[in-house]
């Protein structure tokens, strides 16, 4: 009896072996390996999407000056469209636009603050592309923008 329960003990042994015996570890390597890795992204709005048209307010609270993206010329250069990052409102709402004309340049400074009706509210931490357009006193010409906020 003790020659069969060592027979079979020992099939058991190279049966096991012969299998790769790969341990719970090894196992559990090939099994997540096997799946696609989990990438990271930032969070951005949709590039298609157009930037959100806003106003001055002219009431927000907590002002500071922004940098602006992008400035475009544009209704035969009498005006300027810019274009920011920003957040949500009335969490961020701006408040005004500042033009100051040179002969040969154009500073254009947004200041963005905080809704008064912001009072009580949970602001949510997301960027959205803003735009707004100035007006100037006299065409553009050959005359540089320059970001007021740098």
């Amino acid at each position: 009896m003790r020659a069969t329960t060592a027979t079979l003990l020992a099939g058991c042994l190279a049966l096991t072996a012969g299998c790769g015996g790969a341990t719970t570890a090894e196992q559990a390597a090939s099994t997540t390996t096997a799946r696609p890795p989990v990438v990271s992204q930032p969070v951005t709005t949709s590039p298609t999407k157009a930037p959100e048209p806003v106003k001055p307010v002219g009431n927000a609270v907590d002002v500071r000056k922004v940098k602006w993206s992008k400035a475009k010329p544009v209704d035969k250069n009498r005006k300027v469209q810019l274009t920011w990052w920003s957040g949500v409102a009335p969490c961020t709402v701006l408040d005004r636009v500042k033009v100051k004309e040179t002969d040969k340049t154009v500073t254009i400074t947004l200041y963005e603050g905080r809704s008064p009706k912001a009072r009580n509210v949970s602001c949510i931490m997301i960027a959205i592309e803003k735009t707004t357009t100035v007006t100037l006193k006299k065409a553009l010409g050959k005359r540089k923008i320059v970001n007021g906020a740098e």
